[in-house]
This record gives C-alpha cells, sequence and structure tokens, in this order.
C-alpha cells in the first residue's frame, strides 16, 4: 500500500476550497459591478476605457487564478500517494502563488494606497500555497529516494546473479 502525502492532501483540500470561493468571488464581484455601473452611470462615456479594461483584468486574474488554485488542489489530492507527479504539483503549486502574487500587484497599483495590512494581506494569503509547495517538495524527496533505491537495486542485481 502506498503512503501518502498527507501534508500535501490537506493543503490540497484547502486549495480547493480557496480557488471555490476565488472563482465565486470574482463571478460575484462582475455581476455586482456591472449591477453598480449600470445602476449609476447615466451617460455610458462617463466609463472610461482604461477603468473598464482594469475591472476586466482584475476580474480575468481573480476567476483564472481561483481555477488555477482549483485543478492545484485537485492535483495534490488526487497525487499525493504517487510520488512520480511530484513536479505537476512543484509546477501547478508555483503558478498558484504567481497568480496571487499578480493578483496583490494589480490590486495595490489601482490606485490604492499601500499600508502595512497589504504586507500582512500577502503573507497570509501565501501560506496555503508555501505550505502546499512544501508538501509537494517533500513528495519529491521521496520519489528521489525511490529512484536511488531502484538504481541501487539493479547495480547489486547482476553480483548476486554470478553467485
Amino acid at each position: 500500500m502506498k503512503k501518502s502525502n498527507k501534508f500535501l492532501k490537506v493543503t490540497g483540500i484547502l486549495m480547493i476550497i480557496g480557488g471555490s470561493f476565488a472563482v465565486l468571488g470574482g463571478i460575484v464581484i462582475l455581476i455586482f459591478g456591472v449591477l453598480f455601473l449600470a445602476g449609476n452611470i447615466h451617460n455610458p462615456e462617463e466609463i472610461t476605457h482604461e477603468i473598464s479594461r482594469f475591472f476586466q483584468t482584475s476580474i480575468w486574474i481573480t476567476v483564472s487564478g481561483g481555477i488555477i488554485q482549483f485543478i492545484t488542489g485537485i492535483m495534490g489530492v488526487k497525487n499525493a500517494g504517487n510520488p512520480k507527479h511530484a513536479n505537476i504539483c512543484l509546477l501547478f503549486g508555483s503558478l498558484t502563488a504567481l497568480c496571487y502574487i499578480v493578483s496583490h500587484i494589480l490590486r495595490t497599483s489601482g490606485g490604492n494606497s499601500v499600508s502595512h495590512y497589504d504586507a500582512i494581506a500577502v503573507v497570509i494569503g501565501m501560506i496555503i500555497p508555501a505550505l502546499y509547495l512544501i508538501g509537494a517538495v517533500q513528495m519529491k524527496r521521496v520519489e528521489e529516494a525511490q529512484e536511488a533505491e531502484e538504481a541501487q537495486k539493479v547495480e547489486n542485481e547482476p553480483e548476486n546473479n554470478e553467485e
């Protein structure tokens, strides 16, 4: 029976939950943003192209980041017992962290003043992706140990056959 990486599995479940909330949050922001703009703007020319583009970009990154986070979580839960898929978990974990950082940069560059709460938000938001990456690295080490063990067996086989 294969031993499962519980650390990766638990953080994968948390990533699935977080990704679901991000996708739902992006959809809600899109709906309420459109309703707000439609209700408060009497002249369609009042919406500048930059605001519209920034709004679309932030929604796109939120939803796509949530989808990537959701997929990353599924990959972690599914492959927690299979060290051969450690590289794909590392790739998706890194991609999720990158999406969060880009999203945060866009959020702070939107004209809001940057405070110490923003730094705290980055640290808190990166905890789960960082823990996921730690679990993936642990799984990678298991894979490397298994490969070394198999290579050792292959080296010792000819010696046993000669006797």
